[in-house]
């Protein structure tokens, strides 16, 4: 899924002075799983802002709502009216969302309400770790399931830095474990220690990011 951390209040805050009517609009996909985006998170920011406005003694209307997802057309149906109505939108989707928002509805002012970071897997409760750095030519069968591009800090393909040590990262090594050790591990355990004797070619950064932003066809799909 696509994680995301909501932006500092006061950024938020200051986005949106100017404006009267607000729709903070939410996603129920991926920011919800981590618990930024959903209607809860929804709910709990229009109060805040509602407060810190009538602390200021600023008026601002302010309505709520969440949708499916926001990177799909069909969903923003529902939510069409809201949209007219406000002033602006303070999206609390991945960047993905804002931008189609935006695209959906080009003459209304989109806001970003959190910071998106990265794919990611629910570690545990509270707890969200990066897995894939969509670089558009997956390497993992290689390497037992465990990508070097997004899980190495360096991104390395034949091995691990000198900085290793005791199978940590020497980036953070109370929290990082080093993606090479995992490898290994990995590797070992399936019987395919071998396969890291072999050097591994130079990335191809091409196949995901040639020119311009990404774009998959389904000409079977197409009507």
């Amino acid at each position: 899924m696509i994680t995301a951390v909501q932006k500092p209040f006061e950024e938020i805050i200051t986005m949106i002075q100017g404006y009267e009517k607000l729709l903070i609009l939410g996603c129920g996909s991926c920011v919800t799983v981590c618990m930024v985006g959903g209607e809860k998170e929804v709910g709990i920011l229009a109060s805040t802002l509602r407060l810190a406005h009538k602390k200021q003694s600023r008026f601002m209307e302010i309505q709520e709502a969440t949708i499916t997802r926001q990177c799909d057309r069909e969903f923003f149906d529902e939510v069409k009216d809201n949209i007219a109505w406000a002033d602006a939108v303070l999206s609390l989707a991945c960047g993905v969302g804002v931008q189609f928002c935006s695209e959906v509805f080009p003459g209304k002012r989109v806001l970003p309400a959190l910071n998106t970071k990265f794919y990611g897997t629910t570690e545990q409760q509270g707890i969200w770790t990066e897995r894939c750095g969509g670089c558009g030519t997956c390497v993992l069968a290689d390497f037992g399931g465990i990508c070097p591009i997004a899980r190495c800090s360096k991104s390395l393909l034949n091995g691990p830095c000198g900085g290793s040590a005791h199978g940590k990262c020497e980036v953070d090594p109370d929290n990082i474990d080093c993606a090479w050790q995992l490898i290994y591990d990995r590797m070992t355990a399936l019987g395919l220690l071998h396969k890291l004797e072999e050097n591994y070619p130079i990335k191809d950064w091409s196949a995901g990011r040639d020119g311009g932003p990404g774009k998959i066809v389904r000409e079977d799909m197409l009507l």
